[in-house]
């Protein structure tokens, strides 16, 4: 019995993927991603495994230079850093928030576009894991409190099944000189491209706090 209730620990979830039969090494990306998420969320899990199929279809290994994409800014963006250390920070990972539950990796290239993989959740592969087939499309049948276990299940169930993919090329945006601007409101100095009629977009149009 699990001392999280209708959920279930790291430890279980590692055990369900040794009996599964998953690699040592993805036990370990899984392990990892956990601990840097902080929790055991379906997104994670579900994000893992799209990592180790573009992994796959690229014919790549964590360590050699790779780029992402990222379609959701849930739980999917975490096993790119953690896996392939594609960060915001070393501008090999893009969130672009569009809501799709989807991920593309890609080569690094010189010109102006780079070969790589999209994958994304299919809903036509879902079929036959009705719980993971509720909670992706969000409806009434799931139940947080009473199907978290199952979803897990399902999920480590179809592995990769319950993933599609299309090659790609990805427009490239090479690094650009820029000049220093300053704010006219904060006095704080910004890239001056940034500027928006003087105003720096923390004094503008992502102002997130007020002064105390």
């Amino acid at each position: 019995m699990s001392k999280h209730g209708d959920e279930y620990s790291k430890e279980e979830i590692l055990s369900l993927l040794k009996k599964n039969g998953s690699s040592d090494t993805l036990i370990d990306w899984f392990d990892r991603c956990i601990d840097f998420h902080m929790g055991t969320a379906a997104g994670l899990l579900i994000g893992v495994y799209m990592v180790d199929y573009a992994l796959s279809l690229l014919g790549a290994k964590p360590g050699e230079k790779l780029y992402s994409v990222c379609e959701t800014s849930k739980c999917a963006p975490d096993p790119l850093q953690v896996i392939l250390h594609c960060t915001p920070g070393n501008h090999r990972l893009r969130v672009i928030n569009i809501g799709r539950f989807a991920m593309t990796v890609n080569w690094p290239s010189d010109g102006d576009y780079a070969e790589g993989v999209r994958v994304r959740m299919d809903p036509a592969k879902l079929e036959d894991t009705p719980v993971l087939k509720a909670w992706f499309a969000n409806t009434p049948d799931f139940d947080g409190k009473t199907m978290k276990k199952k979803l897990v299940e399902e999920i480590i169930s179809k592995g990769t099944g319950m993933l599609s993919s299309e090659k790609v090329k990805v427009k490239v945006t090479h690094k650009q000189k820029w000049k220093t601007g300053t704010c006219s409101s904060c006095g704080e100095p910004v890239p001056e491209n940034l500027l928006e009629n003087g105003l720096c977009p923390g004094c503008g149009s992502q102002k997130y706090y007020e002064k105390i």
